[in-house]
């Protein structure tokens, strides 16, 4: 994250982020990793965050960690070579996402806490939720955006004025198109009220509550970019819109672009790359080989004529000649022979060797 890039004035605000998930959609590659320390765009996405965090003026930030607590701690530190100050909080038991919120009560330095989840990659201003939560004087704000199709969503209705009426579950049939984003701005006073050492969940019991007891929740809504990155389809577009300059951050370690190559990366002049493909550092690339809107993880093998399409390719994996690979992740250290075709999903964990030919979709073999 570039800490030369001038912020926002400093509000009197925490940040609270919620990275304590396990990540099992992302299986195999959150075995290593937690999913918000996945290299996404060259970088960690949870830096891609700090660095949107830092630009709004915030500097105090508070990780709410369980799963690889540890991984985040060595990476960002005390968070001064990224212009913040971070704080760690373990969470020893699941606490749901109220009892996680919750937890961090006593790091809390300001009145007021915007929360995040820590899988969502999101285009929205985050001064302007602060404003609109200050301006209605709210207790909570939620940011609320617009999706074309919010029936995958439980949505969230609001009035005339901004003020939630209601938080509806999944339906075929939606009222609205607005749906829970993810982030939030809690009064402290309300934070603290939330109920300590047992599970909590907000979308379900804090929220609820709140709107039962007449409590000024407030939505700010728009229709900016908003990604959950919970899949490995979505893991992908994600980390190709913000190599492509779809989605905003301050942490591209490069230009936006056709594609982005780290250090050590080396491109054969006739292989193609594109689509907003990341190439981690020191990745070979094959002569003939194309490369379209995929990650490909550190030290990573592309064979002669292999063809990888919107993939995510662990590190140090190695991908033989005439390979295939279309929608699927390849774990680290996975060795795929010549010739395999993999698609549609599918997922081969790390180490696992794939003789050539092994596995195809088709019967050109």
């Amino acid at each position: 994250m570039s800490v030369n890039s001038d912020p926002a004035p400093a509000l009197e605000v925490d940040a609270v982020v919620l990275v304590g998930g396990q990540g099992t959609r992302l299986r195999p590659l959150t075995l290593s990793a937690p999913k918000p320390m996945l290299p996404t765009a060259g970088v960690p996405f949870l830096e891609h965050l700090l660095s949107r965090i830092r630009e709004a003026g915030m500097t105090h930030v508070i990780l709410g960690t369980s799963y690889k607590a540890e991984v985040f701690t060595e990476y960002f530190g005390d968070g001064s070579a990224f212009g913040l100050e971070i704080e760690y909080v373990v969470e020893n038991e699941p606490l749901g996402t109220g009892g996680a919120i919750r937890n961090v009560a006593g790091l809390l330095r300001h009145d007021t806490a915007m929360v995040f989840n820590g899988d969502v990659l999101s285009g929205v201003d985050l001064g302007e939720i602060i404003t609109t939560h200050r301006e209605r004087q709210a207790e909570v704000t939620l940011h609320l955006v617009k999706v074309a199709d919010p029936r995958a969503f439980g949505c969230v209705p609001t009035d005339a004025d901004g003020r939630v009426t209601a938080f509806l579950e999944k339906t075929e049939n939606p009222p609205v198109d607005q749906i829970n984003a993810g982030c939030y701005v809690f009064n402290r006073s309300v934070l603290e009220a939330i109920p300590a050492g047992r599970v909590v969940s907000v979308e379900r019991e804090t929220f609820p509550g709140l709107l039962a007891a007449g409590a000024g929740v407030y939505g700010h809504v728009d229709d900016t970019y908003w990604l959950d990155l919970g899949t490995p389809a979505a893991f992908v577009k994600g980390s190709t819109d913000l190599v492509l300059g779809t989605a905003p951050t301050a942490a591209l370690p490069g230009p936006v672009g056709a594609f982005l190559a780290l250090d050590g990366a080396k491109i054969e002049p006739d292989a193609v790359v594109d689509g907003g493909t990341t190439l981690g550092r020191d990745v070979q690339v094959a002569g003939g080989a194309t490369i379209t809107g995929s990650v490909v993880f550190d030290g990573a093998l592309i064979g002669t004529g292999a063809r990888i399409e919107n993939s995510i390719i662990g590190a140090g994996a190695q991908i033989g000649d005439d390979t295939v690979i279309v929608d699927a992740v390849i774990g680290d250290r996975a060795v795929i022979g010549a010739r395999c075709e993999l698609r549609h999903g599918a997922r081969v964990w790390p180490d696992v060797e794939l003789a050539e030919a092994a596995v195809r979709f088709s019967a050109e073999a």
